[in-house]
C-alpha cells in the first residue's frame, strides 16, 4: 500500500500487471482498463452514428481545457500535436531566428530536440551544446555559453536517460532576465512530475501523451504562452486561421493565423486520442501528479536501496532534488541482461549506459522486490556490480 493514494486500485487498471513485471513507463504506458473502454466507446459512436464530429470536436475543446488545468496554462494556451518531436520541430521554426543566431541545448538530451534545431542550421542558425556540469542542470550552466546572439535554450525536463531532473524553474527565470525565449520537452515528466507553466516561464512546452498521460501513441500536447504573438506557424491550414473561410475558398488576404495556440494546429486532430486523454486525466486526477510524483520517489529509494544490496550502481542522480521520480538507470551492460530479463517477463529498456528501470502510478514495493530477486538469481552479476552482490 502506497502512503500517498490506494495503488491498489489504481493498479486493478492496468491488467498489465498480472502477465508482466512491466518497468517500462518512461517508454511506453500500457493502457488502463478506463482509458481502453473510452477508445472503445469512440469507434463504438463512429461505428454506429457514423462519427458525430461536432460532438467530438466539442469534447476536444473539453479535454483541452483539462490539459490546461494540469499545467496551470490557459486553453487558448493549448494546442494538440502529433508528439514531443513534433512539438519541437514546431517550436523550432517558430521561434524568429535569423542567420548568426544561436541556440543553447545541453550536450547528450533528447536527440529529438536537438535535431528539431540543428535543421535551423540551413539558415544559418548555431546550435550550442552546453555540456553537464554537475547532477542537472542549473541557469549558471549556460551563463558562460551566452553572447549578444543567443536567442534561447531548449531542454528536456526530465531526461529519458539517465533521470536528472533539470531546474527548470531557475533556468526560466535565468531566461527571463536574459531576454531569451525557453523552450521545454516535456514528454518525461508530464503526468509524473507537477508541471507549472507559470513557475516555469517557457515560452513553449512539447510533450507526447503515451507515457505519464496513459494514451496511445499519436498525440501530443503544445504549450504557447499567450502574448507572444511573434511566434508564426510554419505550416497554415484552414483549422490555424483566426478566420477560416465559411464558403472553404483560400484568399491571399485572409492568412491572419489565430491569436492563440490553435494557429500551430494543422487539419483534422487524433480524435481517438484526445477521448483516451480525457479518461487517462478523469484517473490522474483523481489519484493527483503531487501524490503520484511521491509515491514514485518512495519506489525509487527502495529501488536505490536494493541495488545497494547487490552492489548494483546507478548510472544517474540518487539524490531526489536532482533526480526524477521514475527513471532509474542501473549500471548493469544491457547486451549481458536485455534477454535474460525479458525471459523472466520483465519489461524495462536497454539504455546508453544500462538498464533503464522505470516506474508507473501502478508500480508497487513489490514489483522492486521482485526484480531484486530476479536479478540475484541470475547467478552471477557482472563484475562491475562489486563484491557486495
Amino acid at each position: 500500500m502506497s502512503r500517498h493514494y490506494d495503488v491498489a486500485a489504481v493498479r486493478s487498471q492496468f491488467p498489465v500487471t498480472e502477465r508482466l513485471l512491466y518497468l517500462d513507463s518512461a517508454h511506453q504506458t500500457p493502457l488502463a482498463t478506463s482509458v481502453r473502454e473510452a477508445l472503445l466507446g469512440f469507434y463504438r459512436e463512429g461505428s454506429e452514428m457514423a462519427g458525430p464530429k461536432p460532438v467530438w470536436l466539442d469534447r476536444v475543446e473539453q479535454v483541452r481545457a483539462r490539459v490546461a488545468k494540469l499545467l496551470n496554462a490557459a486553453p487558448a494556451e493549448i494546442a494538440f500535436t502529433k508528439n514531443t518531436s513534433e512539438g519541437m520541430n514546431i517550436a523550432a521554426n517558430a521561434l524568429p531566428l535569423a542567420a548568426g543566431d544561436n541556440v543553447l541545448l545541453v550536450e547528450g538530451d533528447h536527440p529529438n530536440n536537438a535535431y528539431a534545431f540543428l535543421n535551423l542550421r540551413r539558415k544559418g542558425v548555431e546550435v550550442r551544446f552546453v555540456p553537464m556540469t554537475g547532477e542537472t542542470a542549473r541557469a549558471e550552466m549556460f551563463a558562460p555559453h551566452i553572447d549578444a546572439r543567443t536567442r534561447a535554450i531548449s531542454l528536456s525536463h526530465v531526461t529519458f536517460h539517465a533521470g536528472h531532473r533539470f531546474d527548470i524553474d531557475g533556468i526560466g527565470a535565468f531566461c527571463a532576465q536574459s531576454g531569451l525565449y525557453f523552450v521545454i520537452d516535456a514528454m518525461q515528466s508530464i503526468g509524473v512530475v507537477p508541471l507549472d507553466t507559470a513557475t516555469s516561464g517557457a515560452s513553449l512546452i512539447g510533450a507526447g501523451c503515451h507515457k505519464g498521460l496513459l494514451v496511445p501513441q499519436g498525440l501530443g500536447i503544445l504549450y504557447c504562452r499567450q502574448g507572444l504573438d511573434e511566434l508564426q506557424p510554419a505550416y497554415l491550414a484552414m483549422s490555424s486561421l483566426a478566420h477560416p473561410p465559411g464558403d472553404y475558398i483560400a484568399r491571399a488576404d485572409n492568412m491572419t493565423p489565430k491569436a492563440e495556440a490553435g494557429r500551430f494546429e494543422i487539419g483534422n486532430l487524433n480524435l481517438p486520442d484526445i477521448h483516451a486523454l480525457d479518461a487517462s486525466l478523469t484517473l490522474i486526477e483523481s489519484v493527483g501528479v503531487s501524490a503520484i510524483e511521491a509515491h514514485l520517489y518512495d519506489l525509487g529509494d527502495h529501488l536505490i536501496g536494493r541495488m545497494d544490496d547487490l552492489g548494483i550502481g546507478l548510472v544517474g542522480p540518487r539524490d531526489r532534488a536532482d533526480r526524477s521520480p521514475h527513471i532509474y538507470v542501473l549500471d548493469l551492460p544491457a547486451d549481458e541482461w536485455a534477454d535474460y530479463l525479458a525471459s523472466r517477463n520483465v519489461r524495462v529498456s536497454p539504455e546508453r549506459d544500462g538498464i533503464r528501470v522505470s516506474f508507473g502510478l501502478f508500480n508497487i514495493a513489490e514489483d522492486v522486490d521482485q526484480f531484486a530477486r530476479i536479478l540475484a538469481e541470475r547467478g552471477a552479476l557482472p563484475a562491475r556490480a562489486g563484491a557486495a552482490a
